[in-house]
């Protein structure tokens, strides 16, 4: 399988990463980064992208309005 996902902004590649492991242990997938997931159900590894992100769209948001991030 391909990733024809490029980054737009190629710097950012590893908080994105430091992001999906802090988001996957928070969503109990503790050992997350040496995990096989291809033992993950399609529900466990969505979860992962997708509390990744709100949390983008919340910084966004939170950045656009001119309020602090947390």
């Amino acid at each position: 399988m391909t990733n024809n996902n490029k980054k737009v902004v190629p710097e950012a590649r590893a908080a994105l990463n430091q992001m999906k492991l802090e988001t996957a242990n928070e969503l109990g997938l503790s050992n997350y980064q040496n995990m096989d997931k291809g033992n993950l159900t399609a529900r466990q590894n969505g979860y992962v992208g997708g509390y990744m992100t709100k949390k983008l769209v919340e910084i966004a948001q939170k950045q656009m309005s001119g309020q602090q991030q947390q």
